[in-house]
């Protein structure tokens, strides 16, 4: 199943959500949102930093995944970021493929 990093930022309506419903609350929700999809949330920390929130998520395609974070979003709670992420056996096998591709000017 493809893996996902979600990288949520709260607006200050999600962190005053936060406040409320505490951190084992958003876990849960996010647990819940990952498996109504058909998806696994593999793992969900709280941060400091650039992202208030990042979790590696396992969906079964690139559309659950984009759902959960048009969800997310057109909550109004928060913001995410999505990157794809690729297993060492992904990069090996694309590694192995040939493009076309030249840098310019070559």
């Amino acid at each position: 199943m493809p893996k996902f990093l979600l990288q949520v930022n709260y607006t200050p309506e999600g962190a005053r959500g936060l406040h409320i419903d505490g951190g084992t609350k958003r876990y849960q929700a996010a647990k819940h949102t990952a498996e109504s999809l058909g998806g696994h949330l593999d793992s969900f920390y709280f941060s400091f930093g650039a992202q208030d929130v990042v979790c590696v998520c396992d969906m079964p395609d690139a559309i659950s995944m984009a759902a959960v974070s048009l969800a997310v979003t057109a909550s109004g709670a928060a913001e995410t970021k999505t990157t794809t992420l690729l297993t060492i056996e992904d990069m090996d096998h694309a590694v192995s493929k040939h493009s076309a591709y030249r840098k310019p000017g070559a």
